[in-house]
């Protein structure tokens, strides 16, 4: 896949800076080769562990040192490391999994599926793999789920979807639950591959597959998982049949929600908006329009919430009531915002954002530009770590 993401020149920096006196304060920033769209994961003594957009992946200390490139790889990363023992499993954009030592870097297996493919130019994610009881679970742009064996690199089982998997997989109680670009919701046994049940989404007159983008959030007898033919979906975890279903009028729901208090808190794609709905029914608690996508999970720390969004912004809501009670703009954010944001930070008007193949690359790398928040941040021990395309990544401090 061709990175719409410029390369940036390495760089650390503790000089840390808020844009308000409450919320959080910037602890460090390190800035990569390339954008960063996958999260990361933590592991080792204290250490924290991404990938970006041309295939590094770095390993850089919770305090910011020592960083380093533990590995270059054939192909960009664009999902979420995992770690187990002494190994770091990455998925990467060539359609091969890699089990490396988590000091060194070094290759111990690979391997290959049938070989990715980039669904359109707003299938930013790969499947991430997911670790449970010796086996690595994922999906493929091959169309397939993989358990493959964490020791060995062997494949398990594999499963055949109808369409591209780049979700990351859920665990529940022994079954798997992964959804995948045919527009269905699958729960597989987890030791044997075996169907247990699969739900179609109804589809859209302009989107009639109702892909399914990214991982569902399994809550309480519900997996709850948005599409793209606009509809967010609640399926019975036992049954695989519908519980509940809203619709969002022209916009996608990419992004898996958050289970908080018995709500759910999710953004959406077009219609800039950030959601509360009940985790019963569905109904809608508070809806507030951001100025641009949110694709990623939201995090809650100590009853706060907060959502990254395609602006450059990290912003922290109240639950009860979605009232902006801080915000945090990335490096490309405050160099590029310009470029496409008004004074009021509301898209320009003369900023094109969907066109022809060229018109829409062109949107695509000045939205990257501005240091948009695709990875979802990961939270540990009162500190929130993200990257943004810009190709920084940055350590909040929420305490």
């Amino acid at each position: 896949m061709r990175s719409l993401i410029p390369v940036f020149l390495f760089c650390f920096s503790f000089c840390g800076y808020a844009q308000s006196s409450s919320g959080g304060k910037l602890l460090w920033k390190y800035q990569a080769a390339a954008g960063i769209i996958g999260g990361a994961c933590a592991g080792g003594h204290d250490q924290l562990f991404f990938g970006d957009t041309t295939g590094n992946l770095y390993s850089l200390s919770v305090s910011g040192k020592p960083h380093k490139v533990l590995a270059k790889l054939p192909a960009g990363i664009q999902s979420t490391p995992a770690v187990a023992g002494n190994r770091l499993f990455v998925y990467c954009n060539n359609g091969i999994l890699y089990s490396l030592d988590l000091k060194t870097g070094a290759t111990v297996w690979q391997f290959n599926t049938g070989g990715e493919k980039q669904y359109d130019f707003w299938d930013y994610y790969r499947s991430s793999p997911l670790f449970a009881d010796g086996l690595l679970y994922f999906g493929s742009g091959d169309q397939h789920v993989y358990a493959v064996e964490a020791a060995t690199g062997k494949v398990k089982w594999k499963f055949k979807t109808g369409g591209i998997v780049h979700a990351d997989p859920v665990l529940s109680n022994d079954t798997l639950y992964i959804g995948s670009y045919d527009g269905k919701m699958y729960a597989l046994s987890a030791g044997s591959g075996q169907l247990i049940w699969e739900f179609k989404s109804i589809g859209d007159r302009y989107f009639p597959k109702g892909e399914i983008q990214k991982a569902a959030l399994i809550a309480g007898d519900a997996v709850i998982v948005g599409s793209r033919d606009f509809n967010i979906y609640a399926i019975s975890k036992s049954t695989g049949n519908g519980l509940w279903n809203r619709k969002e009028a022209g916009s996608w729901i990419i992004a898996t929600p958050i289970l908080h208090n018995g709500n759910i808190f999710y953004g959406t794609s077009d219609s800039h908006s950030f959601y509360s709905t009940s985790q019963e029914d569905g109904s809608t608690n508070w809806k507030i329009p951001i100025p641009f996508r949110s694709y990623n999970t939201p995090v809650v720390f100590d009853s706060r919430l907060f959502a990254g969004c395609f602006n450059g912004i990290l912003y922290e809501l109240d639950p009860a009531s979605g009232k902006v009670l801080w915000q945090f703009s990335t490096v490309g954010k405050r160099k590029n915002g310009q470029t496409i944001f008004d004074a009021s930070d509301q898209l320009r008007k003369d900023f094109k954002i969907y066109g022809n193949e060229e018109e829409t690359a062109r949107a695509e790398r000045m939205i990257f530009n501005v240091g948009a928040i695709l990875a979802t941040p990961l939270l540990r021990d009162g500190v929130l770590y993200f990257g943004a395309t810009d190709g920084y990544f940055y350590a909040l401090d929420l305490r």
